[in-house]
């Protein structure tokens, strides 16, 4: 639709890593769509495109992990965003990162994250949005610096095509 094209070009939002674990299988990307949903009660939501491996894994999980990152972080949205996990990369195997009890992968270096329980999954076409409800978060150390935006990771190439 041309109309949004004119609307979204102008757009630079901040780039997430969506972490899932069900049934002993782990994956995670690099989300552009995303955004708090709700202030009371709070909720946020991710939209995974249906194409990814993490969309597959997600579909599953009860749990998953929102990751900000800084654009000093390039290589690893590059690792999460440039890999489908189809193409059997272990995308954890290059990370630090912490298994928690309640299943959900947080990325140790992240500066700031969250886990959030799966409220509702709304299909929208080729994406699904998955509302959390988040059940805990942490950050390290002050605040570092700019996030990665959009901007920032256009020379990703993507591991799977939208759609």
């Amino acid at each position: 639709m041309k109309g949004l094209d004119a609307f979204a070009d102008r757009l630079d939002p901040d780039m997430y890593v969506v972490t899932a674990t069900a049934d002993g299988e782990r994956a995670g990307c690099l989300v552009g769509f995303a955004s708090q949903c709700s202030i009371g009660p709070p909720r946020f939501v991710v939209w995974l495109s249906k194409a990814n491996r993490t969309f597959r894994v997600a579909r599953r999980a009860d749990r998953l992990a929102v990751h900000v990152l800084t654009r000093e972080q390039h290589a690893l949205a590059e690792l999460f965003g440039g890999h489908t996990g189809d193409d059997g990369v272990d995308k954890f195997a290059h990370v630090r990162c912490t298994a928690r009890e309640d299943g959900a992968v947080v990325l140790d270096d992240a500066p700031a994250w969250f886990v959030g329980r799966v409220l509702l999954r709304t299909d929208a076409g080729d994406h699904v949005g998955f509302v959390l409800d988040p059940v805990d978060s942490g950050a390290r150390g002050a605040p570092a610096g700019p996030l990665l935006r959009l901007s920032d990771a256009l020379d990703i190439s993507p591991g799977h095509p939208a759609d």
